[in-house]
């Protein structure tokens, strides 16, 4: 047992926790933490511009693989206010991120001390536990409790709260005996285990619903093993992409009324029974709950009790982790299987595949300006097959769900539900930094790349380079599109005559921001691409421009102002902007596909 202040036994825990990255942003009300941070000088940190940024940047870290916990750091007051969309994020997408803030000596909590906020009360809504705490000698405790709730059950973030005060109190501690929690997690009982697969048995036409649960748990082949001995067609959600190839022949792509696949939403509206594994029944996943449930039965499994019934009831509920669910149904497939119940769905997937291979999106166009399927074209053809996309919202992220192909658990990173502008470069610089050795592409319009741009200058100050994908078009181009419900647009153009832009390319001057010049001037580098033939050349030059300095690489291409994105408000009821390429007209008169070339 040792004597030492309160946040040099904390520092200890940190590392017993296997903590060996933080991000944040160092201030008065936290500098005692940063001081023992630096005397123990074994875990990394990385200096945000803005605490946002960080506490995005600890989101990356723990998205990008399994058991990474993602720490971000800030000061009193607005310090631990700015982290709150991060929070948010991480809360909606179940994502266990820490959040350290400083904060004011006890004495002054109640009396408008400078920066002094009740951050514990703000962020509570958001997180599994937010804490100010009190009493030094209860610092590793809550510790300690934070970090099992934030892994067990449904994971996400937590928020503690250290007074100045607390933070320099000495306190006794024996590092030896701090010992790191085992957390929670529920398993599915094989009474309902052994019901779930005798509705599937029922089914004629049953397919796999593969949610974020999966890849949090890191069940990825078990969900592919599971598949496969049932042969059951998987429709991954955005959150759950990557789960299986989207080359496999069970993988029959995503549902949705936004970031979906022609083939993937008319493969579900034939479907007699679903089983939903680690997945939310999202509303851009469903559409209307009528048209989702109408003729078929639901299997629901999720870990956290509440979900179940939250969007509709299904006929069999399920609260389990979705690795110890899937366990334990390819356990008892496996028995199935020896006792001669094996069940030929060979004609369902075959009809499934069929689709697969006619009801596509046109992808391959060639005019300049360019239109946004040409980007993600050249991007499969000429990234690695094991890239990792880390992206947010906005139609280029609608788009790249679309066209894009994914083959591997996290390699799709994306806010999905809170979605907010400014995440993709903060958290493709926390990926980079989880994952020093993978090629990172990181996907933005241009209003989400101008949202957090000073985050820029942390890769390069900190040698975190990825490539970043961006593609303006001068729009709010998903707000633009929404505003044709109103008759109207108002407020969405970027565009502005940039007189610092030089005579030589008018075409960029008219568009506003010179982001190439923007990328330069904090540190990175950046190519413009106007043209298709243009993308190998560019992808190869930003890999040597990446190996050689070591910093992020934009690719910046310039887009036609105004494409518009298939969606809509119904499954079977897609608004179609571009060219089908669909081979059989059968196909589409069973799904009531719109082709809506007006725009």
């Amino acid at each position: 047992m040792a004597r030492m202040k309160s946040v040099e036994a904390l520092v200890k825990a940190m590392k017993k926790e296997g903590i060996s990255c933080v991000f944040g942003v160092p201030g008065a009300a936290i500098n005692p933490l940063y001081a023992a941070l630096k005397e123990d000088g074994s875990i990394r940190h990385i200096l945000a511009r803005h605490v946002e940024g960080a506490s995005h940047m600890a989101e990356g870290y723990t998205r990008a693989a399994a058991g990474n916990i993602g720490v971000c750091l800030g000061t009193s007051g607005p310090g631990g206010t700015d982290m709150i969309t991060g929070l948010y994020s991480a809360s909606a997408d179940s994502i266990p991120i820490l959040c350290i803030t400083g904060q004011a000596p006890r004495d002054k909590l109640d009396k408008e001390d400078f920066q002094a906020v009740d951050i514990a009360a703000i962020a509570r809504p958001l997180t599994k536990m937010a804490m100010t705490v009190m009493e030094p000698n209860q610092l590793l405790s809550i510790f300690q409790k934070a970090l099992y709730l934030m892994r067990s059950d449904r994971p996400g973030p937590v928020l503690i709260d250290l007074p100045i005060d607390v933070q320099l109190a000495m306190i006794d501690f024996d590092e030896n005996d701090y010992v790191s929690l085992r957390p929670s997690k529920p398993k599915a009982a094989l009474s309902q285990i052994r019901k779930a697969l005798q509705m599937l048995d029922e089914a004629k036409r049953p397919v796999i619903i593969a949610g974020g649960g999966i890849i949090s748990a890191d069940a990825g082949h078990l969900l592919v093993r599971f598949a496969e001995l049932n042969n059951i067609p998987v429709l991954p959600t955005l959150m759950g992409w990557g789960v299986i190839p989207d080359d496999h022949p069970l993988m029959q792509g995503r549902v949705g009324i936004q970031t979906s696949n022609r083939y993937g939403n008319a493969t579900f509206l034939r479907s007699d029974c679903v089983i939903g594994i680690g997945n939310r029944w999202a509303n851009r996943h469903t559409g209307s709950i009528d048209t989702y449930t109408k003729g078929r039965k639901f299997i629901h499994i999720d870990i956290e009790p509440t979900q179940i019934g939250r969007i509709f009831a299904p006929d069999l509920g399920i609260v389990s982790d979705a690795g110890e669910a899937l366990q334990s149904l390819i356990e008892l497939s496996h028995e199935r299987r020896v006792q001669g119940v094996i069940l030929d769905r060979s004609a369902w997937v075959a009809e499934c595949e069929y689709r697969k291979r006619h009801m596509l999106r046109r992808e391959d166009f060639d005019q300049v300006p360019l239109k946004p399927q040409s980007v993600y074209h050249a991007m499969n053809n000429l990234l690695d097959r094991d890239t990792c996309y880390v992206t947010t919202i906005g139609l280029s992220q609608i788009a790249g769900a679309q066209f894009l192909k994914v083959y591997n658990p996290r390699n799709w990173i994306n806010a999905a539900q809170a979605g907010p502008l400014g995440w993709t470069m903060p958290a493709a610089l926390g990926v980079r930094a989880a994952l020093p050795d993978k090629k990172i592409v990181a996907l933005s319009g241009d209003y989400d790349f101008q949202f957090m741009v000073e985050e820029l200058a942390v890769g390069a100050q900190h040698k975190l380079p990825y490539l970043h994908i961006l593609l303006n078009n001068s729009y709010l181009g998903l707000i633009r599109q929404s505003q044709t419900g109103y008759n109207m647009e108002y407020q969405v153009s970027l565009a502005f005559d940039n007189i610092n832009v030089g005579e030589t390319d008018d075409a960029v001057a008219s568009y506003g921001v010179d982001h190439v010049a923007l990328a330069l001037a904090l540190g990175c580098k950046a190519i413009r691409v106007h043209r298709p033939e243009d993308f190998q050349r560019a992808f190869k030059e930003a890999e040597l421009l990446m190996e050689t300095y070591q910093v992020p690489v934009v690719v910046e291409c310039m887009l036609e102002p105004v494409t518009n994105i298939a969606m809509g408000q119904e499954l079977n009821c897609i608004n179609e902007f571009e060219e089908i390429l669909c081979l059989d007209e059968n196909l589409k008169a069973e799904t009531g596909w719109v082709v809506n070339n007006e725009g």
